[in-house]
């Protein structure tokens, strides 16, 4: 089973990737407070997706589980799993907690 800390770093990873393909001055500030989705969120939606698609995959390995991040639930949630990387680490969790 992974940890907060073991999410975070996969979470941190794929934001990694994205500032691998961004200038200088262009890199992100990545911590659990980085804003992922909304009016000041620090990714555009391309690399959003890129970002949850190399977190779903990232997961579903370690954790041997088939993990989705973007169905019906998510969307439906009154915060959004995606405003940051804190709520992103919960919903995994919680993803990870409920029974196959």
């Amino acid at each position: 089973m992974l940890n907060k800390d073991a999410v975070h770093a996969i979470i941190f990873q794929a934001l990694a990737n994205v500032n691998d393909e961004r200038g200088p001055d262009e890199q992100l500030d990545i911590s659990p407070a980085t804003i992922l989705f909304g009016t000041d969120a620090v990714l555009d939606s391309l690399s959003l997706v890129s970002v949850i698609v190399d977190v779903e995959a990232a997961v579903s390995e370690v954790s041997g589980r088939d993990v989705v991040l973007t169905d019906d639930r998510a969307m439906s949630q009154e915060v959004s799993p995606f405003s940051d990387v804190g709520s992103l680490t919960s919903y995994i969790l919680l993803l990870l907690s409920e029974p196959v």
